[in-house]
């Protein structure tokens, strides 16, 4: 770490949590690149086709609890 970079650190480290988590946030979202809108378009149109499937019953949906029981147990 650059002396700099020490120094803002130091500083930001001072403020409330709150605003550490504001800077924090504007920090990451300067490192973000321009979304692609390729991607982005793709993604629109692969979630609406997994809507429609369950809208029309063709895939059955999971509870956000079985979801976390199945990850942390493997079934």
């Amino acid at each position: 770490m650059t002396q700099k970079s020490q120094v803002v650190l130091e500083e930001a480290l001072k403020l409330s949590p709150n605003e550490r988590a504001e800077v924090a946030e504007q920090l990451i979202a300067s490192l973000e690149e321009a979304p692609d809108t390729a991607v982005e378009e793709a993604w629109q149109q692969e979630v609406q086709r997994r809507l429609q499937q369950v809208e029309r019953g063709e895939v059955k949906t999971i509870p956000w609890e079985e979801v976390q029981r199945r990850l942390r147990y493997g079934t």
